[in-house]
């Protein structure tokens, strides 16, 4: 029985349907599709043009093996929902796009120096030219300083400890820049609730916390402990809402500061009339929060770009002499926080 023409499968376009509609050859094609110089410029947009009008997709696998290059990168990811190690993938990820690269991502429940290997060996596996790690907890730090790897390895996220090339956020600076926010409008210390012990950041703001009220002489109180959720922000709420001598509270991210201002308000303590809250992380909700919360913005989309900078140099061969990157954070003022009131 004969096939309908109309209805057969139609041939996916090849590099030689370019070469004819252009009227150029299968060399000049490819030349164009790598970004080989001393091709004239009208020669490049007819061969472009052609690709758009036969909507052609170069074959990267063939690609890459003429060029030795499989424009692709890995990223190694803790594979968590919360707000910050969610953004920085996020955030990677449209760094790897804009910059041209493919992204292979491997997401992990344990952070371990076996399950970092692993993860990283199976990347250089399919190929990819450099592997991004983010790398939260110490743990992963550590996996990250033991790693054997042929490919450069950048880490993200990794507060100020990691002894790789990586990308960071200020934590301790943006910590320090919220506690002496708080101590200029009269208070006469700032408690902390901070996150988890073994989280480079949450040791990198609790330090920060420390060291501003260190530097004004201030009182430093016993520290509460969350786990990042606002389950366990609200849970030491209501705790210090038991304390009559609290005014202010730094939170080391901004759901545990949703938990505690739930729990200040259940017990009828006002915010900021009575005491003042500030957040990091700068979430999406924290203009939202019953009073808007004021907070430590961190810029997610920089930190992929950087990263991505610092990864790509170093394929290069032009990375910056130090390796490591820390981009500043900001702290963004809301109605969260006022003067403290005289008792």
């Amino acid at each position: 029985m004969g096939t309908d023409s109309a209805g057969a499968e139609q041939r996916q376009p090849v590099m030689a349907d370019v070469a004819k509609l252009a009227g150029v050859s299968h060399q000049t094609v490819s030349r164009v599709l790598n970004g080989a110089p001393h091709v004239r410029p009208d020669t490049r947009d007819r061969v472009l043009a052609a690709i758009r009008e036969l909507d052609y997709r170069p074959n990267s696998a063939a690609r890459a093996l003429v060029t030795r290059r499989s424009q692709t990168l890995g990223v190694v990811s803790f594979d968590s929902t919360l707000y910050g190690p969610a953004s920085m993938l996020d955030g990677i990820e449209r760094a790897a796009r804009s910059a041209g690269y493919f992204v292979s991502v491997t997401s992990l429940r344990s952070l371990d120096g076996r399950s970092v290997q692993e993860a990283v060996d199976r990347l250089r596996d399919q190929g990819v030219e450099g592997v991004v790690v983010i790398a939260p907890q110490t743990s992963a730090v550590s996996a990250v300083a033991r790693l054997s790897s042929s490919v450069p390895l950048v880490a993200v996220g990794s507060g100020s400890r990691a002894r790789v090339p990586m990308v960071s956020v200020g934590n301790r600076d943006g910590a320090g820049e919220a506690t002496a926010h708080l101590l200029h409008l009269g208070h006469r210390t700032v408690h902390h609730l901070a996150g988890p012990a073994n989280w480079l950041e949450s040791q990198d703001r609790e330090e920060g916390w420390r060291l501003a009220l260190g530097a004004a002489g201030a009182p430093v109180p016993e520290v509460e402990r969350g786990d990042w959720s606002a389950r366990s922000g609200y849970q030491a709420g209501l705790r210090i809402a038991r304390l009559p001598d609290v005014t202010a509270v730094f939170c080391a991210n901004d759901h545990m500061a949703l938990g505690l201002l739930r729990a200040l308000h259940e017990a009828g303590r006002s915010v900021p009339d009575e005491i003042s809250v500030i957040g990091f992380d700068d979430i999406p909700e924290a203009a939202y929060f019953i009073p808007p919360l004021t907070t430590v913005r961190q810029d997610f989309g920089e930190l992929g770009r950087r990263a991505l900078e610092l990864l790509v140099g170093e394929l290069a061969g032009v990375a910056p002499s130090s390796g490591r990157v820390q981009i500043s954070p900001e702290l963004v003022l809301r109605r969260s926080v006022g003067p403290a009131v005289r008792r």
